[in-house]
Formats: structure tokens, C-alpha cells, sequence
């Protein structure tokens, strides 16, 4: 895509941004027609992308990675959500079983490279999941931790696809305001405490103070899965081939 095409300059902090259904109707149906996908997670906000989605086009590809470290609350959320949204076209990824074979024969890797454990179990699955895709949707908000402080509605992703970000400007309070708005259910370890919700190995509660994705690799320098960061593998003692095998 051309460096000066509209969806890839910077959309200045004190202009309105445009209305997050418009971004994905145009995303949707215009501008990324047939090529463009919605990864969720079906965590604890995943349900208002996912609702919009459904009344533009609910057979739009979802992307779901089952790392085979989820909360049970979180597949029974996603098969909940999928009824009630009559979505459909939900695909559930997995990760190499080859790999896992290999990496993480016993499924403790997670306890020594969180970092390898994500490119197996995440990184790695989406990449070819979203083979074909030129765009892909995800629900990135400002509001979630300052790494993603600068988030744009449209942008270039670490992957070399367009990201789009219909929420990115959202706040709490916009957030609350739709769920009341259209009666939809929360995640159910929200009522726990659980602010963002990933792997249950890796997952914890937020500490009073801290923002909505501290709990994610709580004591860590980490922050991100790597979904959202270059593809760079790079790391000397990781495996020189992480391609998944179907």
C-alpha cells in the first residue's frame, strides 16, 4: 500500500474520530471486502466488536486462538456469544501439535519462555490463519495500558497487513454505555476481577492502581504476546523453523 494512502496517516488527537461502526462498515464492506478478518479473543470486551460485526456481516471469518491454555469460561463465553451474535464463521486455531511435540512436550514451557510459548501457541497460528487476509480487525483501546497509549483507528501492522482499530479512542465509560445499551453479557470472570483475560497460566488479577492489562504476565517485563510486534524471531535458543504444520 502506497506510504500515503488515507489509512496510513496519522489521525491527529484533537479531530473527532470517526464513529467505530464506520470504521468497520467501510473496513468491512468497502475498502477490505473479502479480505479482512476479526481476531478475538472473546475476552472481557471482545463481545462489542463482535456485536457491531454481526450486524454488518455475521459471516465475517472471527479468528479465535485456542492456545490450549484458556479459561474454561472463556470457550464457554466464545459458543455462547457465537449463539446469540449467530456468527458464522468462528475458527477456532490451534497450534502445531508438531510443535508443541517438540517445544513443549510436557506444557510447562510457559513456566521457563513465555515469550516462545506465545510465538507457538499464538503468534505463529495467527500468521497463518490470516494467510490471504490483507487487514485484520482487533479491539486495541488507548485506555488499556500505556504501550498502547498512541494506538491509531487504522494503521499498519507489525505483521505488514492493515490493523484496524474501531475502538481505539473508546474509554471505560463508552465501553459500559454500550453493554447497557444492547444487554450484552460480560465474560464471567469479570465479576472476579479480571480485567483482560488471556491464558489462565499467565493470567491474574489486576492490583488496585494498575491498568487493565497488568494482570497479563503479572511480575514480567512482558507485555504483549507478540501478535502485535514484528515477526522478527530472533531469540538464539528458540527453534529455527516455528512455520505451523496443519
Amino acid at each position: 500500500m502506497d506510504k500515503n494512502s488515507p489509512q496510513d496517516k496519522p489521525m491527529l488527537d484533537n479531530v473527532t474520530p470517526p464513529d467505530a461502526q464506520t470504521i468497520l462498515t467501510d473496513a468491512i464492506s468497502r475498502n477490505f471486502a473479502g479480505r479482512i478478518a476479526l481476531v478475538s479473543s472473546f475476552g472481557t470486551e471482545s463481545v462489542i466488536l463482535l456485536h457491531m460485526v454481526a450486524q454488518i456481516d455475521p459471516g465475517l471469518p472471527v479468528i479465535f486462538l485456542e492456545t490450549g491454555k484458556l479459561f474454561p469460561e472463556t470457550l464457554i463465553y466464545r459458543d455462547a456469544l457465537a449463539a446469540r451474535l449467530r456468527l458464522t464463521d468462528i475458527r477456532s486455531i490451534r497450534p502445531s501439535g508438531a510443535q508443541l511435540a517438540a517445544y513443549d512436550p510436557n506444557g510447562r514451557l510457559w513456566e521457563k519462555d513465555t515469550d516462545l510459548c506465545c510465538a507457538i501457541r499464538k503468534t505463529n497460528p495467527l500468521d497463518e490463519a490470516l494467510t490471504g487476509f490483507e487487514a485484520w480487525i482487533t479491539g486495541r483501546k488507548r485506555s488499556q495500558s500505556g504501550t498502547r497509549a498512541d494506538l491509531r483507528p487504522v494503521e499498519t501492522g507489525a505483521d505488514g497487513r492493515i490493523t484496524v482499530n474501531p475502538l481505539a479512542y473508546w474509554d471505560d465509560e463508552q465501553i459500559d454505555a454500550y453493554f447497557l445499551a444492547h444487554d450484552l453479557p460480560r465474560h464471567p470472570l469479570q465479576a472476579q476481577g479480571y480485567t483482560s483475560i488471556g491464558c489462565a497460566t499467565c493470567t491474574a488479577k489486576p492490583l488496585p492502581g494498575q491498568d487493565k492489562r497488568s494482570g497479563r504476565w503479572a511480575g514480567q517485563e512482558k507485555t504483549e504476546c507478540g501478535i502485535h510486534m514484528p515477526r522478527a524471531m530472533t531469540e538464539k535458543n528458540w527453534p529455527q523453523d516455528l512455520s505451523f504444520d496443519v
